[in-house]
This record gives C-alpha cells, sequence and structure tokens, in this order.
C-alpha cells in the first residue's frame, strides 16, 4: 500500500513538472521550431511565388502560437458558420507579422472561429512574404532588428510621431488579397456569403494590409474594414472607402498619441468609430489576461449589428 502510493504521488509530482515546462514554454516569448501543419482546408489562391526567396516555408511557436515565416504561396482557409446558423456577412482576415511572418493562430484561427461562431463566414488570408534567413537563429536575429527599429527610445516623445519605415512593395500581398476576394465572390453561393455584407479585418501588418487593399485595390469593393493595431498615419481616403472600426492600445508602440488616419476617415465624411484602450499593448488578437482591450471583439459584433451587416438587406421596391 505504502509503495503504491509513493509510486502515485511521484507520478503526480512527475505530471505537475511536465506541466509547469509545458506552461513555461507556451508563456515565454522563446521561439521554437514547429513541423509545417497539414491545413487541410487551406485551398491554393495561385497567384504565384516570392522572386528571390531562399528557403522554403518554415513554422514556429512563440508565447505558445503557431507561426509561419517564407511562405511564398498564399492560400485561403475558410471558417464556415455551422448550418443554420450563418447570417450572410463574410469577413477577410489577415494576421500580421511584420510582412516577414504570419502570427497564424492567435490573429487569423482563432479569431476567424470566433467570427463563425457568431455566423460569419469567416476566411483566413495566408498571403506571401518578404525572405527570411533560412535558419532560426538568423531569423531570430533579423526578427529582433525589426521590433528594434520600431521601438521607440525610452527619452522620445511619445507624440511625437515615429520615423516613417521604408516604403515596402505591397504587390505580392494585394494580388492575394483580391484572389482571396475574388475566390469567395465567385464561391458566394457554395459559402452562403451575401456579396453585399463583405468586409476584411486585420492584425498589425494585416491590418496595414487591410488599408492597402482599401486605398488601392480596383478588384475589392469592400463593405467595411477593421484594421486592428495597425497604423495611425493619415491617409488618402477614396471617394468609394467603407465603413471602418479601429482599435489599438495606448501602450502600443504604433500609437504614439496619433490619430491620423481616424481624422481622415472622419473628415472625409466616411463612418468611422475608434476604440483607444487603456492598455493591450501589440499583438494581443482576441485578448491576453486582465487587459481592457479584450472587450474590442464583442465591440465589434456590436457595431457589425447596429450597422446592419448582420441582416440581409431588404431589396428596393
Amino acid at each position: 500500500m505504502l509503495k503504491s502510493l509513493t509510486k502515485l504521488v511521484k507520478i503526480f509530482v512527475l505530471a505537475m513538472l511536465l506541466f509547469d515546462v509545458t506552461l513555461a514554454t507556451a508563456q515565454d516569448g522563446t521561439i521554437y521550431p514547429l513541423a509545417n501543419p497539414a491545413e487541410p482546408n487551406a485551398i491554393p489562391l495561385g497567384t504565384g511565388g516570392v522572386e528571390a526567396q531562399p528557403a522554403p516555408e518554415t513554422w514556429f511557436r512563440q508565447w505558445g502560437d503557431p507561426m509561419a515565416r517564407n511562405i511564398s504561396k498564399a492560400t485561403l482557409t475558410p471558417f464556415l458558420p455551422k448550418p443554420g446558423k450563418a447570417n450572410g456577412a463574410a469577413v477577410i482576415v489577415a494576421p500580421g507579422g511584420g510582412f516577414r511572418w504570419l502570427s497564424l493562430g492567435n490573429e487569423g484561427w482563432e479569431v476567424a472561429q470566433a467570427l463563425a461562431d457568431q455566423g460569419i463566414a469567416a476566411f483566413v488570408l495566408k498571403y506571401r512574404l518578404f525572405p527570411t534567413p533560412e535558419s532560426l537563429d538568423g531569423f531570430k536575429e533579423s526578427m529582433n532588428r525589426t521590433f528594434a527599429a520600431a521601438t521607440p527610445p525610452a527619452d522620445g516623445k511619445k507624440d511625437t510621431p515615429p520615423p516613417s519605415p521604408p516604403r515596402m512593395d505591397l504587390s505580392n500581398q494585394l494580388a492575394d488579397a483580391e484572389a482571396a476576394y475574388t475566390m469567395i465572390v465567385t464561391r458566394a453561393k457554395e459559402w452562403g456569403v451575401d456579396t453585399s455584407r463583405m468586409g476584411m479585418i486585420g492584425f498589425s501588418a494585416g491590418a496595414g494590409l487591410t488599408m492597402h487593399s482599401t486605398l488601392h485595390s480596383k478588384v475589392m469593393q469592400l463593405d467595411f474594414i477593421g484594421p486592428i493595431y495597425g497604423g495611425m498615419g493619415p491617409v488618402e481616403v477614396p471617394k468609394n472607402a467603407p465603413p471602418m472600426f479601429n482599435v489599438i492600445a495606448t501602450d502600443d508602440f504604433l500609437f504614439r498619441g496619433q490619430f491620423g488616419v481616424i481624422e481622415s476617415w472622419f473628415k472625409a465624411g466616411k463612418p468611422v468609430e475608434f476604440h483607444l484602450y487603456q492598455n493591450g499593448g501589440h499583438g494581443f488578437g482576441l485578448g491576453n489576461p486582465n487587459r481592457t482591450s479584450n472587450k474590442w471583439f464583442d465591440a465589434f459584433m456590436h457595431w457589425l449589428d447596429v450597422n446592419g451587416f448582420l441582416v440581409a438587406k431588404t431589396a428596393k421596391k
């Protein structure tokens, strides 16, 4: 009896140690290699490859979230509502990662599933990225340089706009977004999508792609957009710009007291809703523990509802 009890105690202690290790792995910022997942529902968009791509697509895990880099073939993964729950609205979801990696779990699949649970057909856009070093160590160094360039110095003035980053050629990413939009329109009947209620939301770089698509696409006719913790600089608003739902936290390095994009939308007379949260940092996805920004998704759903995007539009007689 004593031996059996001792054995049980040892098993329990070992299990707790393993749990602690797993939890620590999930919660720290260390980058761990990850085998490429199968992605059985991903549909190739056929938009081509990436010039001078030195390495194959590889995945890693950070903060417990799966991420991919060196993506050279764009795909679209549908997250469709359960039968009887769909309301006809559709959203393209663009994850972020500085256009060098994609946070596909935190800012892609989880968000898309949350939308599908609300009756919205969601589609995760896995767009092409700029090349990064093949080795994980080389990639870590490039990530550190990216964050160092984006983070203002400790003695910098918060109300001073950050230096403008080098202008990126987003022609590949825009082509991927346009191909995704076209595919959804083409298969709208199959997927239960009302093409008059199609929007796009994006996170960080994905917010940048959402805005870039809104400002420059000749193909996409978005009915609403949601840039989530994206750049806040002023833009030239097109005449057909859709309503915008915008979210950022005061402790996000991209904020720095700037309201340019909000002011641009407002001055253009376009509907805009802006949520500035006390805390949340950058990259919070649907939310992190004990942050005021955690309610943004509820606010987004309410905004969609109030603006009539969750119900079919009545045909004019």
